[in-house]
């Protein structure tokens, strides 16, 4: 057994805690809903940027290449200068949603390079830049640019030109579940001597300025050691030991009311009183105090061409006589059981390839998060702060008072997403699963606990309105995670899925009952997570029209209903009693399926033969209904929902088979459609919500070149309407046009788009589709793409290529370059880029440009599932 395997081992048996420390420090708390006390909830404006250095955050606490205990109350980060910025690049910086020509974004160039499970080695990588760094110039120029601009970013800029820049690498190291050491690289990647502030800061989080606190927490300096104790904080004391700095600084992490609200401050020492020291040079203040909650031995390098120095840090819980003995070594153990662990867990012996998985699922260890917040407190206020507007009470999230969420969770990205989205966790656990099985099921089944789930069972979407409704995968990730469990490790963790089904059962029927409102299981209204792919803005009210009834929506549940289907009989084959739940969600499935199909004569359904695709149905206040045809992956997704149950399984379960022999008998014969199919050939049976004639139009469409099939993967939108496809109701004009890139339209913030790029989880969903449908049609094949009569493939093989495709988009083409980094390709083909890659929100679909945001990994890391699946080729 590799060193992190059994690492991993201590964690799952609670041998030790080895994720008591981890990259849990966010990269963006201000500009967040948490801090937003606002009356009319402008989060960005009420928290802004520019008062992060000043300013106490209430939920949180963020910086720079960040480590913390679970609950962030210790903080380890960098903070840096190179002479010239106007302020300590203390965190990374971005443009708020309003500032941005795409929503927010970050405009920094930073990398996660290295991560293991339990946190043992962390290797993290910041470009920073020796010239002063251009805020003004990055705000102003996103500002004058339209929806149809490019974003300005940083690497657009002059800055890096002749590589005036430090590389910043900052890598973590445990020796033990309780100590930690840091080691910050400077590199002087430029043609010129350069100088810079390096302060590896320490601080505590701020309870005390909202709440009574008792003892209050400290950090303190005796004398003139190169160490300091930490008190208060956590059950036990810490000691950081630091190698000999050039000063010591002290402050306290509280607000600076004089700068911020020219209100009197009752002592000088305050959150920002460091970026004052070192860019004035006057240390006076800073040095006096041997105590305080926020800490940085500064350290102060003139750096020739590519010279680099080293600074090491030691976080611990015990006091050391020589607190540096074996560094060296111990960062070259690590880093080396890192790279052992993921080349004994990865397939793949492409060296490119498990650069990409190894960065990808890095990332999604970089990604967790501690994420605190108590809504009814945070609508009641603190003890010594004033009440909050009381407009609040009936704002944002009021509804949802038994939310109390204080938790390591997976973001899907640190910095322009820094909150969880129920339905990109799920996808996030199931790439997790494959490096660590434990904290993934732990994930998923946190959102089902009764401080995240209502009590009617609702999930909470995301922070910005946890009344949204996401597309409801939770139990399809529980089956993917179950599946990778039994490949891995050879064990049928039924426990596990008793748990998930059991609170499953909950939210399937709250989405029954709130979202069917017209009981004829078509789903309808809302936003379910695919942002602006159709016609209308799904979260307003269209005029003159009473329903929106939407294609993915009941697709969605379809796939709910097969799933809960999966997990029972699952459960079954050791647990009887759960075969009637199989006959149940059996049933679910049979009324959905009758309803898209259009089966009974009173309802029209929402499938055009003609045409051969589904479509959304807007129904009119006076009762009639119109088709709206628009070929997006919205109408694709009927697909997902397909079950293949095996001869054996319906075998071994003779309640489960006799009951559907019994509708076989009775009913079968009602269904116009066939939605159920069996084999004689000992294949068992295949659910589908389509149809095999309806699949075979919409499966030719999928691998039509012309249509979804990208060179890079599965468009969101057909590519047929380069022209908008346009919709007249009530004297308004609604359009839709293929747009293969950023968002053309301010709808949802405007900082993702849905109507032509690439996205992988539903690519990841739809090739697991295929996969199934494979178990059933083993010998049906399609000319791939569509029209090529000289290539035919099965379901199987159609899965792998578009695999490819999408896996494409990050690997180096004959001219060395990635489609990922198709704008600056000159920059990464560089010595120090070329071998950096960063995993984009989502992707261009004709030629596979990573945009969005750019660390999100995030649902972008199930590229790493996919090499696996694939293998090598």
């Amino acid at each position: 057994m590799n060193t992190e395997k059994k690492r991993i081992e201590e964690k799952d048996k609670k041998i030790k805690n080895w994720l008591l420390w981890g990259p849990y420090l966010s990269e963006r708390q201000w500009g967040t809903v948490r801090e937003d006390y606002s009356a009319n909830g402008d989060a960005w404006n009420y928290f802004p940027h520019e008062h992060a250095r000043s300013r106490t955050y209430r939920w949180g606490e963020d910086g720079l290449a960040g480590f913390s205990d679970n609950h962030s109350k210790i903080c380890l980060s960098v903070a840096l200068w190179n002479g010239k910025d106007p302020f300590l690049k203390e965190r990374l910086y971005g443009l708020s949603n309003n500032q941005g020509n795409h929503g927010e974004d970050v405009k920094e160039l930073y990398y996660y390079l290295d991560n293991t499970p339990t946190h043992s080695y962390m290797k993290y990588l910041y470009k920073y830049p020796q010239s002063e760094f251009p805020y003004k110039l990055l705000e102003e120029t996103n500002r004058k640019k339209g929806l149809r601009d490019l974003e300005f970013e940083l690497i657009d800029t002059e800055i890096f030109k002749n590589n005036a820049y430090f590389d910043v690498l900052v890598e973590y190291a445990k020796a033990d579940e309780k100590d930690i050491f840091m080691k910050i690289t400077i590199i002087n990647q430029g043609e010129e001597k350069a100088p810079i502030f390096v302060l590896p800061t320490l601080l505590l989080r701020n309870h005390w300025s909202f709440f009574d606190v008792n003892p209050l927490p400290s950090i303190s300096r005796k004398g003139n050691e190169n160490s300091v104790k930490i008190t208060n904080a956590l059950e036990e004391d810490y000691y950081l030991y630091f190698e000999q700095a050039d000063r010591c600084l002290f402050t306290e992490n509280e607000s600076n009311n004089e700068k911020l609200h020219k209100h009197p401050n009752e002592h000088p020492y305050k959150k920002d009183l460091f970026h004052d020291a070192v860019i004035s040079g006057d240390f006076e203040l800073a040095t006096q105090r041997n105590h305080g909650t926020k800490f940085s031995p500064m350290y102060f390098f003139e750096l020739e061409t590519k010279e680099q120095r080293i600074i090491y840090l030691r976080l611990t819980n015990e006091e050391k006589e020589n607190p540096f003995n074996g560094v060296n070594e111990l960062f070259a153990s690590r880093e080396q059981e890192c790279d052992t662990f993921y080349r004994n867990r990865l397939k793949t012996k492409n060296e490119e390839l498990y650069l990409i998985q190894k960065q990808a699922l890095s990332g999604m260890l970089w990604s967790k998060q501690y994420y605190y917040y108590n809504i009814e407190r945070w609508l009641k206020g603190d003890s010594k702060h004033p009440a909050p507007p009381k407009e609040r009470w009936k704002g944002r999230n009021s509804d949802w008072t038994t939310l109390r969420n204080s938790d390591v969770l997976l973001m899907p990205d640190k910095w322009e997403y820094p909150w969880y989205a129920a339905w990109d966790s799920a996808f996030h656990c199931v790439s997790m699963a494959m490096i660590d099985i434990q904290f993934a099921k732990e994930q998923l089944l946190l959102f089902t606990k009764e401080w995240y789930m209502r009590p009617n069972g609702q999930i909470p979407a995301y922070e910005w309105n946890f009344s949204d409704v996401n597309p409801p995968v939770q139990p399809w990730a529980t089956l993917m995670i179950y599946n990778i469990d039994q490949k891995q490790n050879g064990t049928s963790d039924i426990s596990f899925l008793k748990r998930m089904f059991n609170k499953l059962s909950l939210n399937f029927t709250w989405w029954i009952n709130q979202v069917d409102s017209s009981q004829n299981n078509i789903f309808e209204g809302g936003f379910l997570g695919l942002d602006n792919i159709g016609v209308f803005d799904r979260t307003q009210g269209i005029e003159g029209v009473e329903t929106l009834e939407q294609v993915d929506g009941t697709a969605w549940m379809a796939l709910y209903s097969l799933c809960m289907l999966k997990i029972s009989l699952e459960i079954s084959k050791h647990d009887e009693s759960f075969e009637e739940m199989a006959t149940k969600y059996f049933a679910h499935f049979i009324h959905i399926a009758k309803a898209l199909n259009h089966i009974s004569e009173e309802h029209k359904g929402i499938w055009d033969e003609k045409e051969g695709f589904f479509y959304d149905r807007i129904i009119f206040k006076d009762g009639n209904s119109k088709l709206v045809k628009v070929r997006s992956v919205a109408g694709m997704l009927s697909l997902i929902a397909v079950l293949h149950i095996d001869q054996e399984t319906l075998d071994r379960l003779p309640r489960f088979k006799n009951s559907f022999s019994w509708f076989q008998k009775h009913l079968m014969n009602e269904l116009k459609y066939p939605i159920i199919q069996t084999s004689d050939n000992n294949k068992g049976m295949l659910l589908s919500l389509v149809p095999k004639n309806r699949l075979d139009k919409m499966v030719r469409a999928l691998v039509d070149e012309k249509e979804f099939l990208s060179d890079y993967g599965i468009r969101s939108l057909s590519k047929i309407y380069t022209h908008p496809f346009r919709v007249p109701l009530e004297g308004k004009m609604y359009e839709i046009a293929y747009d293969p890139a950023e968002s053309t339209s301010n709808m949802f913030g405007g900082n993702s788009n849905w109507r032509g790029p690439i996205w992988f989880p539903i690519n990841y969903i739809l090739i697991d589709t295929l996969r199934e449908l494979y178990r059933f049609f083993d010998d049906t094949t399609y000319q791939f793409p569509t029209g090529n009569e000289q290539n035919t493939l099965n379901f199987n093989q159609i899965a792998d290529e578009i695999s490819k495709r999408l896996i494409r988009i990050f690997q180096k083409d004959a001219q060395e370059n990635r489609p990922v980094n198709r704008l600056h390709s000159d920059v990464y083909r560089q010595e120090n880029f070329q071998d950096l890659i960063l995993f984009y929100e989502y992707f261009h679909g004709d030629n596979g440009r990573g945009i969005g945001a750019s660390h999100q990994t995030g649902w972008t890391s199930l590229v790493a599932n996919l090499i696996d699946e694939v293998g090598d080729w």
